[in-house]
């Protein structure tokens, strides 16, 4: 049996842990986290997030956190797990950008509007209260929690 991998141009790859890599929980969530958020499994991130993964992980050279992730492949679902868990959505990831700014360069429509009525809600305070707004603000059709 073959199995890709990639090559010496793929970014955001990484190589798969050794064995002895993983022994501490911490650093499972560490891998985990970010790449599960990238691949819009909404049902693992909230596991995840309930067991204590970090929804404020930032990639180290980019600066990108899972929200970001989330807002650019345009995963509402995870976004609004996410952004549940406590995760900021008006962090910039190293070019500046906002997770509205992706979502909107993408052209996740959804996403964006989500977005924007949470900042309009204020997330300084009470991350539920914020959500709870954005969710009453976006197109109920659009969600399915």
């Amino acid at each position: 049996m073959k199995t890709a991998s990639p090559g010496p141009g793929a970014q955001g790859l990484h190589r798969p842990p050794d064995s002895g890599e993983l022994g501490s929980t911490s650093r499972r969530r560490e891998l985990a986290s970010p790449q599960v958020m990238m691949m819009g499994s909404t049902r693992v991130a909230k596991l995840l997030l309930r067991h204590g993964a970090d929804p404020n992980c930032a990639d180290p050279a980019t600066l990108a956190t899972p929200v970001h992730d989330a807002a650019r492949e345009g995963f509402l679902d995870t976004l609004v797990a996410l952004h549940r868990a406590g995760a900021q959505l008006d962090v910039r990831d190293a070019w500046g950008r906002l997770p509205v700014d992706l979502a909107e360069e993408r052209g996740h429509r959804d996403v964006a509007r989500y977005l924007r009525a949470a900042a309009a809600a204020g997330t300084e305070g009470d991350s539920h209260r914020a959500t709870d707004a954005a969710e009453d603000r976006a197109d109920p059709d659009l969600l399915n929690q």
